[in-house]
């Protein structure tokens, strides 16, 4: 399962039972997020949870990082049987945005809210299935 944490909502992707393909499950506003997780998790069986990590080209923080990171310790304590990964975000957005125009997504259904956001947990998520399967992690 991947996230993409945000200050409005989380972008949701989860992969086939093999681990070969990310799929976007959907968006949650972040004020339900602990709510979604809490059901979720009791419904599925979850190896590993995949957590956008935003930074800039520099490495250095955005905005972002700090409630990402409140996030993240959060899940720990509430989940420590789950194991929790970082994947860097860099680019996430774009990709997301140009893979919507490349597969033909009308203009309309582009801006709608949490798209990008899911589309991104999805890249996240498939990233970190590719470089697994590579032995990067």
């Amino acid at each position: 399962m991947a996230l993409d944490y945000g200050l409005k909502r989380v972008g949701i992707a989860a992969t086939d039972d093999l681990q070969i393909i990310a799929s976007a499950i959907g968006t949650q506003p972040t004020a339900h997020i602990w709510e979604f997780l809490k059901t979720y998790l009791a419904q599925n069986q979850i190896e590993a949870v995949v957590l956008g990590d935003p930074k800039n080209l520099d490495g250095s923080a955005t905005d972002a990082t700090a409630p990402t990171e409140a996030f993240a310790n959060e899940f720990r304590k509430r989940y420590p049987e789950i194991e929790l990964h970082r994947m860097n975000e860099v680019f996430t957005s774009r990709i997301a945005r140009q893979t919507m125009v490349s597969g033909g997504m009308k203009k309309k259904q582009r801006q709608q809210k949490g798209m990008v956001d899911q589309i991104s947990a999805t890249i996240i998520l498939q990233d970190f299935l590719s470089r697994r399967s590579n032995g990067l992690f």
